[in-house]
C-alpha cells in the first residue's frame, strides 16, 4: 500500500549497515560487492556512460568510474594490511612476553644461590644444635660421675607431673576418708554431734597422714643413700616414723573411750592414760578406729616413699638432663622439619617452573603457528580483493557494454591484476623452537640436578646432627671415664 511507502524506506534504511562491509568477525573484513556497486553506482553510471560510448574505442586507460572502483579495492587491501601489521605485532609482543631468556637466566641465578642458601641454613641449625649439645654434656658427665660416685647402676626413677598430681590425690583421698571413718567414732560424747566429730577426725586425720609422709620422703632416702651414718639416720626415723604413727593413732583410740563419758576431761586425761595404760582399751570400735588410722598411715607412708627417686639427689639430676635431652631432640627435630620443608617447598617450585617453560613453550608454538596461518588469511585475502574487484569491474563493463552503439575499448577484456604486499615475518627471529626446546631441556636438567643436591646435602645434614647425638654419647662416656 502507497502509506507504507516511507515505512517501508525507513525499514530498507534500517536493514542496510553504514560500511561496504559484509558482517564478520573475520581479522580481514569482507568486502561486499553489491554494496559498493550500490555506492558507487556502477550499473547507473555503466548504463549512463555506454549511452555516451564512453570511455571510446581508442581508449587504453581505465575511466574515472572503473578508476573509483580499483581505488576503494586498494584502500581497502591498505586497511587489511594495517591489520596485518597490527595483529602481527601483538603476536610479536605476546611472544616477547613469554621471556624465554629472562626465565632461563633467573633459573641460571636461582641454580647458583639456591644451594649455598640451603647450606647455610643448615649450618644455623647446626650452630643451634651445638648450643644445646655443650649444655647437655655437663649434664651427661654429672650424672655418669655420681651414678660412678655413688655405685649406681641403674636408672633414676623420676616422677612426672601426673604422677605427682595422682599421689597427691591419693594423701588428699586418704584424708577425706579417714576423716569420714573416724568422724563417725568421734561423734560420741560431743556436743555438736556428727558435725563436731568430723571436725575433730580432721585434725587427727590431717596430722596421722601428715606425719606419714614426712616420715615417708626423709627416711627411705636416708635409708637408700650409700653413707653409713645415713643409714643409721635413715633407721632412727624409720623408728621414729613407727612410734609418732602408734602415739596419734593410739591417742585418737583413747581420746574417743574418754570423750564418750565426759568430753571435756578427754582432752586433759588421754595424755596420762597412755602413760599409765597404753594398750587399754576396752571397746572393739577404738581398736578399729586404731587399726583404721595405721592403715592410713602406712597407706600416706608407702605414697610418699615412692615419690620421685629414693636415692637423694639422683632424680634432680636425672629430671634435669631429661630436660635437657628433650629440648635437643625437641630441637633437632623442628630443624630437620625446617630443612625437611626448605627442600620440599625447593623440588614443589622447581617442578612449577618445568611445567610453566613447557605451557610456554606451547604457547608460543601456537603464537607461531596463528601468525603462518595470518599470513596465509592475508594472501588468500588480497585474492579475494582481486576478484571483488574484476566482480565490480565486470559488472560496470557489462552495463556500459549494453548501453554502447560504437565498439567498447580493447581493455574491457583484461582482468585486473592487483599489486601484491608480500606478508614478511619480519619478527620471525623471536622464536626459534628448536633453540627453545633445547633450552628448555638444559634447564630442566640443571633443576633437577639442583634437586639432586639439595636431597644430597638433606641426607648429609640429618648424618651431621646424628653424629651430634654420637658425640654427646663418647664426650660423656670420655670424660667418665677420666674421672
Amino acid at each position: 500500500m502507497a502509506g507504507f511507502d516511507a515505512l517501508n524506506r525507513l525499514w530498507e534504511t534500517v536493514r542496510q549497515s553504514n560500511h561496504d562491509f559484509r558482517a564478520t568477525t573475520d581479522i580481514f573484513p569482507i568486502l561486499d560487492p553489491e554494496k559498493v556497486g550500490r555506492t558507487l553506482e556502477i550499473v547507473e553510471r555503466g548504463s549512463k556512460n555506454g549511452e555516451e560510448n564512453l570511455p571510446v574505442k581508442t581508449a587504453k586507460s581505465l575511466d574515472e568510474v572503473e578508476q573509483r572502483i580499483v581505488a576503494t579495492v586498494e584502500e581497502e587491501k591498505k586497511k587489511s594490511h594495517q591489520n596485518f601489521e597490527d595483529e602481527m605485532q601483538r603476536y610479536s609482543e605476546r611472544l616477547r612476553g613469554l621471556d624465554f631468556q629472562g626465565q632461563f637466566t633467573m633459573i641460571r641465578k636461582a641454580n647458583a644461590v639456591t644451594l649455598s642458601d640451603y647450606k647455610a641454613e643448615a649450618t644455623i641449625a647446626e650452630d643451634e644444635l651445638n648450643s644445646l649439645r655443650t649444655k647437655l654434656i655437663p649434664l651427661e658427665n654429672e650424672l655418669t660421675k655420681f651414678k660412678k660416685k655413688h655405685k649406681l647402676e641403674r636408672t633414676a626413677r623420676v616422677t612426672s607431673g601426673a604422677s605427682w598430681f595422682f599421689r597427691i590425690a591419693f594423701l588428699v583421698f586418704l584424708i577425706a576418708v579417714e576423716m569420714l571413718l573416724n568422724g563417725e567414732f568421734l561423734a560420741k560424747g560431743n556436743e555438736s554431734g556428727f558435725v563436731g566429730g568430723v571436725l575433730r577426725a580432721l585434725i587427727f586425720a590431717a596430722l596421722n597422714v601428715g606425719f606419714a609422709v614426712f616420715f615417708g620422703l626423709t627416711s627411705v632416702r636416708f635409708l637408700a643413700y650409700r653413707s653409713f651414718l645415713s643409714k643409721i639416720f635413715g633407721v632412727l626415723l624409720l623408728a621414729g616414723y613407727g612410734a609418732v604413727a602408734a602415739a596419734i593413732n593410739l591417742g585418737v583410740a583413747h581420746f574417743r573411750e574418754i570423750a564418750a563419758s565426759n568430753w571435756d576431761a578427754a582432752q586433759t586425761e588421754v595424755v596420762q592414760r597412755m602413760m599409765n595404760n597404753t594398750l587399754g582399751l576396752t571397746e572393739m570400735e577404738s581398736w578399729v578406729l586404731l587399726g583404721l588410722g595405721l592403715l592410713f598411715s602406712i597407706g600416706a607412708f608407702l605414697d610418699a616413699a615412692f615419690m620421685g627417686d629414693p636415692y637423694l639427689g639422683f632424680a634432680s639430676i636425672q629430671k634435669r638432663i631429661d630436660e635437657a635431652r628433650e629440648a635437643y631432640i625437641d630441637k633437632k627435630s623442628t630443624l630437620i622439619g625446617n630443612l625437611r620443608d626448605a627442600r620440599d617447598e625447593h623440588n614443589r617450585k622447581v617442578e612449577e617452573i618445568v611445567r610453566d617453560l613447557s605451557d610456554r613453550r606451547q604457547e608460543a608454538q601456537a603464537i607461531v603457528t596463528g601468525r603462518g596461518r595470518l599470513i596465509a588469511l592475508f594472501a588468500e585475502h588480497q585474492k579475494l580483493l582481486e576478484r571483488t574487484c574484476n566482480s565490480l569491474l565486470t559488472t560496470y563493463r557489462e552495463a556500459n557494454r549494453k548501453s554502447r552503439s560504437t565498439p567498447e575499448p580493447k581493455y574491457f577484456t583484461s582482468p585486473y591484476t592487483m599489486e601484491r604486499i608480500t606478508a614478511v615475518d619480519q619478527f620471525g627471529a623471536d622464536f626459534n623452537d628448536s633453540e627453545i626446546a633445547q633450552s628448555i631441556k638444559d634447564a630442566q636438567a640443571s633443576l633437577s640436578d639442583q634437586m639432586d643436591r639439595i636431597g644430597t646435602a638433606f641426607e648429609e645434614t640429618v648424618a651431621l646432627y646424628r653424629k651430634l647425638d654420637n658425640m654427646i654419647t663418647e664426650e660423656a662416656h670420655v670424660s667418665a671415664q677420666a674421672a
